[in-house]
Formats: structure tokens, sequence, C-alpha cells
């Protein structure tokens, strides 16, 4: 028969879960950095995606970045250092997410100028992305640009990229945030390089329908220039649109490598800075 109460007690019960207390303080701190990407990021970013897949996906890259990244120990989570290192954790996250959608915010812009050039900006609707008006044009550009990112691969390289920032940058080390501060002054100076290349056989072509239609009008002065010549751009609008499909899949191409490019530039300098 065996004694209700035993001789030796070694141990209270419940002290090995202080492991696992310390086990989730730093899985949640390796998430921040993931966590504030997808937070950021142009597609997974974007407000039509639920909060519980973004969720559920920053679990699963953790779970993945975890077992090889070196985790941080309890004193310096425990201390007061441990607020600079969730500052800097979501800043690193924060600032690569942006810097994609800066890039990004190029095709949107060439879509809005071309709209308003042609006249189509009357046709606006809520961007399930943003949540505010922009034109139909912008937004087929945008989706034209996110179909190409996923068919490239280009979401897994940024996720990629961002993972083997726990190798060059581990997490408790605070870089220079100078780095991402050009960084982001330099890819909004590039947005707008970006939209107007984009943006230039359209414009070209506008000017050329406008010409024509100045000539017309000035040639028979009886026609009216507003009934003829808005139902005429439009008509060219939407033939250029179609014939250069090619060179603008071409061009938002490039500017996806060119993002992605500049991404890995940015955590590259993390170590020298």
């Amino acid at each position: 028969m065996l004694p209700l109460f035993p001789q030796t007690i070694t141990g209270l019960p419940g002290l090995e879960l202080q492991g696992l207390i310390t086990l989730a303080l730093q899985f949640f701190v390796t998430m921040l950095r993931i966590g504030a990407f997808l937070i950021s990021s142009p597609l997974l970013g974007a407000r039509w995606i639920p909060l519980q897949v973004r969720l559920t996906i920053s679990v699963m890259l953790t779970m993945i970045i975890w077992q090889y990244t070196t985790p941080v120990s309890v004193e310096l989570l425990t201390s007061y250092q441990s607020i600079f290192i969730v500052f800097s954790e979501i800043i690193i996250g924060l600032s690569a997410g942006l810097i994609l959608t800066i890039w990004f915010s190029a095709i949107l812009l060439a879509g809005e100028k071309v709209a308003a050039s042609s006249g189509l900006s009357f046709a606006a609707q809520v961007d399930p992305s943003t949540g505010g008006q922009t034109p139909v044009v912008s937004q087929i550009f945008y989706l034209f640009l996110l179909v190409l990112f996923t068919s490239t691969d280009g979401h897994l390289i940024a996720i990629s990229t961002l993972l083997d920032s726990y190798r060059i940058l581990p997490i408790g080390i605070i870089p220079s945030f100078d780095i991402f501060i050009a960084a982001g002054i330099q890819a909004a100076g590039t947005m707008f390089y970006a939209a107007s290349i984009i943006m230039l056989p359209f414009s070209v072509a506008l000017l050329l329908i406008n010409v024509s239609i100045g000539v017309i009008t000035r040639s028979a002065p009886s026609l009216n220039l507003f009934s003829i010549g808005f139902s005429i751009t439009l008509i060219g609008v939407f033939f250029v649109l179609y014939f250069s499909t090619t060179s603008l899949a071409n061009s938002i191409s490039d500017l996806i490598d060119a993002s992605l490019i500049n991404l890995q530039d940015v955590i590259g300098e993390l170590v020298n800075g």
C-alpha cells in the first residue's frame, strides 16, 4: 500500500514551467521584427488581409527562424535595455516593409497621373489596400504589379531577406537608424523617378492625341471640342493601355527587381553601420 504523503518532496509542482515563460518571452521578442514587416509590407500588409492570417504567418515564420537565432538572455530582457531592443526590432521590421511600400507606390502615382491626364480620374473607387479613393487605372496597375510580384517569387525573396537579417543583425544589437532614414528618403525620390518613366509613354501618346484634336478643331471650328475630344482621348488611352502591356510589364518587373535589391542593400548596410 502506497503512503498518502510522500516522505520527501523534491520540488514544488510547477517549477519546471518557469522555463516556458522564458521561452515564450524570447519567442515573442523574435516575432517582433517579422510581425512589423508583415504589417507594413505591400502585399501582406494590405487591409483586406485578415489580422488572423498575418498573425499566423508571423508565428510560423518565427518558428522557422527561432531555432537558428541566438536567444537573448533573460537578464537582458528583464532590464531597462529591453525597451530599446523592442523598439529597434519594430523599427527594423517597419522600415523594411515601408521601403517596399514606397517603391511600389510609384505604380500608383503613375496610374493617378495617367488617369488625370486622360479624364479617367472620375472612375475612382475605394482602394482595399489603403482605404482611400484612388482611380481605377491605379488599382489595375497595382494589381498587375502584385501579380508579377508573386509570380516571380518576389514575396519569397523579401521574406528570405528579412529572415537573413537575423543572421547579419542578431537580436539585441541596436543598429544605426540613420541608414533607414537615408533609405526612406532615397526610396521616396526614386518613387517619383520611376513613376515618371512608367507614365512617360502614356503622356507622349496623350500629347499627340491632344495635338491632333487641336488641329482638327482648328480646321473645323464647328466641331465641339469637349464632346469629340473627350471620347477620342478615352479611346486612345484604352488602345495605348492595350498595346503597351508588354512594355508596362517589363517596367514593373524592373521596379520589383530594383526594390528588392534596395531592400537587400539596406539590410546589408546594417552590418557596417
